[in-house]
């Protein structure tokens, strides 16, 4: 603990002697990513100083509640002119979309990464990590505490929304007393639950509902290994017109699936690719190894990876080509 407020008092102080601040957090960005982004950004914008967010993919629109996320800027980006880069909630560098920006280290900038995912990159030059966190926000809060910075209304949203999201509504076995405590904190100070609870929870369409129907209606189990597998191909989205946004959230459901060790949702994207979402209960299986195994990362619990392919339906059933 000692080691980690030291770590925040560094980052304070980078903060305060910087004048153009980017706040960064990864691809197909999330509650938590945007959340503690948003947080960040609305402390530094009313303390004066010039920042902005970025991600590469323009985020969700059930997040458009946040303060301050009119200000993420999403696509291609020159990072020149900016002396600090703060990156959030990337368990690797190649998930910003800044990687070879990143990775050049320039004389009067510096990177600082604040995350809660075991570590994949070494590139910044102070970088905060606790994969014991349930979410980054927890971590940008403590950041708070440590420093004596008054979390008003709008920075509580913000990092409510990450802890609520990332645990999804503190249902995953990383959720921890501090979490709870910390999410309690957040709501005496103004955090706009029920805003947060209609926004990222009852936002599902009657086509979102019916297309969930379907994955599931598609979970099959491999009994050499009780891992249970599920598929949604691209065409079958698009049929729907579902956005992505109503998925969210469908791995976690899964992982309610009683007798089995893990669960594997695959979804193929329009660019030729096919996104992994991996889930486990069990207290004995770090769902993390296989995920890296495939070229991806995460939590022991929860975690994810990206490949080449198409899913292709064949005589024996389901494959990847």
């Amino acid at each position: 603990m000692e080691n980690l407020e030291s770590k925040y008092r560094s980052i304070f102080e980078s903060i305060n002697l910087a004048k153009k601040i980017l706040l960064v957090t990864h691809f197909n960005p999330d509650g938590d990513g945007i959340g503690s982004l948003c947080s960040l950004m609305n402390w530094m914008l009313a303390s004066g100083k010039q920042a902005d967010g970025y991600c590469l993919h323009q985020p969700p629109t059930m997040l458009s509640y946040l303060p301050s996320i009119e200000r993420i800027k999403y696509g291609a980006l020159n990072i020149e002119g900016y002396d600090l880069v703060i990156v959030l909630d990337c368990g690797s560098l190649s998930r910003t979309g800044l990687t070879e920006a990143l990775a050049t280290k320039l004389p009067g900038r510096k990177v600082i990464e604040i995350d809660h995912h075991p570590k994949i990159d070494d590139y910044a030059d102070i970088e905060l990590r606790n994969p014991h966190a349930a979410a980054t926000a927890e971590l940008v809060y403590y950041f708070y505490k440590t420093n004596r910075i008054r979390i008003n209304k709008e920075m509580a949203t913000c990092l409510l929304t990450g802890i609520m999201t990332d645990t999804a509504n503190f249902f995953y076995p990383s959720t921890s007393t501090s979490t709870v405590s910390i999410a309690a904190d957040l709501v005496l100070r103004g955090a706009r639950l029920p805003q947060i609870t209609e926004s990222t929870l009852r936002n599902k369409s009657l086509a979102g509902l019916k297309l969930w129907g379907q994955i599931m209606a598609n979970i099959r189990i491999n009994p050499a290994y009780d891992f249970a597998i599920t598929l949604l191909p691209h065409e079958e989205r698009e049929k729907s017109a579902v956005s992505k946004e109503e998925l969210d959230g469908i791995s976690g459901f899964l992982s309610n699936l009683y007798g089995v060790k893990g669960v594997l949702f695959l979804q193929e994207e329009a660019d030729g690719a096919i996104r992994g979402n991996l889930r486990t209960a069990s207290p004995k299986i770090d769902i993390s190894k296989l995920a890296r195994f495939l070229g991806g990362g995460g939590h022991a619990k929860a975690a994810g990876f990206s490949m080449k392919g198409k899913l292709v339906n064949t005589e024996d059933g389901w494959k990847v080509q």
